[in-house]
């Protein structure tokens, strides 16, 4: 396992609620990374339990989430260590009432 995908699954088992993205929480650089963060926060994550990884600021992670969870695109959602999917899956799964099961918060 390269370096880079060292750090990505430190990440990834040593926070419960990962989110590679474009930008921050506070200020997200795509539509799809602001829509996972609503979603996110609708579903009752708090900030400070949230784990937001920047892809613009790490050339190297950028690459290797695509290749560590074999998706091609960002964002990417990860809870207690397991890949949930990108913005599209987050939203089907919020719908459903799903991922704020997968998250252990309660509807908001």
């Amino acid at each position: 396992m390269s370096d880079t995908q060292q750090r990505i699954d430190d990440l990834v088992k040593h926070n419960d609620v990962v989110l590679f993205m474009k930008g921050s929480a506070s200020f997200p650089m795509c539509g799809f990374s602001g829509r996972a963060i609503q979603i996110l926060k609708a579903c009752g994550v708090e900030p400070k339990t949230l784990k937001t990884v920047n892809v613009l600021e790490d050339e190297g992670i950028r690459q290797g989430i695509k290749e560590y969870s074999n998706w091609p695109t960002i964002p990417q959602l990860y809870v207690k260590g397991e890949f949930i999917g990108g913005s599209d899956i987050m939203m089907e799964m919020y719908q459903s009432g799903e991922l704020q099961q997968v998250i252990g918060g309660q509807p908001a």
